[in-house]
């Protein structure tokens, strides 16, 4: 069985509520055309919805329910990821994503810059719905935190950071967003679960599993002055391979580590999917 058909397996799980999720970030889309049309074929290009699906997981395994709030934050989540992504194309001058142009590639830096501006003033009124001061106050962390770490990228473009370095703009970048999923979720259901080091420890796993495969691949991080796990454990651009190894023994320590935090959940078939989900990460 492939990646993809054992993530989908697992994803069936949630399946409903990922579907929910997905109806709730078009619903919102109101621009003029052509525009709106290209927004919404990038949010419906094909994705894995990590986000949701963890949280949904890590939700159900802990005995709380899926309600409208939880759909409506999750939905927050994905437009504030696709904004992110939107952004980022800009910066990285990128002119394909999901095997879709970008919106850039199609409209120019300008229009792109206002749309992903567009998502977030969305994803801010959503958050007015769900009326928490508290889940208002993290997401606005998030978002300092997400930009924060974009910014320290651009300062150590073309340079090979430290280790310390890496992960710090990793959580930044990529582990908040999954912190504020899961967090925020368990925040509206009244939860005492804490689910923030499960959270940062799966988003950095799901991050350094990201960057060995774009070593293995394309290599458009090196070509665009992002140095990962793998330069730095080699120490040079040019034999960044020989990383590979040893950024596979990081990505395991932070598997075991978010593993150790699902240990006191109940046995169930979705603590069971969170495993089956983080043994996906580890075998790249």
């Amino acid at each position: 069985m492939s990646f993809y058909e054992k993530y989908l397996k697992i994803l069936g799980l949630v399946k409903e509520e990922i579907e929910q999720v997905s109806k709730g970030v078009n619903s919102d889309i109101d621009v003029e055309e052509p525009l709106k049309t290209k927004i919404l074929t990038l949010l419906n290009a094909p994705s894995k919805h990590i986000r949701p699906l963890v949280s949904f997981l890590f939700l159900k395994a802990s005995g709380v329910d899926i309600d409208e709030k939880q759909i409506l934050l999750q939905t927050t989540i994905e437009i504030i990821h696709n904004a992110s992504l939107i952004h980022d194309d800009v910066i990285d001058e990128s002119t394909i994503r999901r095997n879709t142009p970008t919106l850039n590639n199609d409209f120019g830096n300008k229009l792109a810059v206002i749309s992903g501006d567009y998502l977030l003033s969305i994803a801010l009124k959503n958050l007015v719905k769900l009326n928490s001061f508290p889940l208002i106050e993290m997401f606005s962390e998030t978002l300092a935190s997400m930009a924060n770490g974009e910014i320290n990228q651009q300062f150590y473009k073309y340079k090979i950071p430290t280790l310390d370095e890496y992960l710090k703009k990793t959580e930044q970048k990529t582990s908040k967003l999954f912190e504020t999923a899961i967090c925020g979720s368990l925040l509206i259901a009244n939860s005492s679960r804490d689910g923030q080091k499960f959270a940062r420890n799966f988003g950095t796993a799901f991050q350094i599993r990201d960057d060995i495969l774009n070593i293995k691949t394309t290599k458009s991080d090196i070509k665009e002055g992002i140095y990962t796990a793998p330069v730095i454990f080699s120490g040079s651009i040019e034999n960044c391979e020989n990383g590979i190894e040893k950024t596979r023994i990081l990505l395991n320590n932070y598997i075991d580590k978010a593993s150790k935090e699902i240990q006191s959940l109940e046995d169930n078939k979705y603590k069971n999917a969170l495993k089956e989900l983080l043994g996906l990460i580890a075998n790249e």
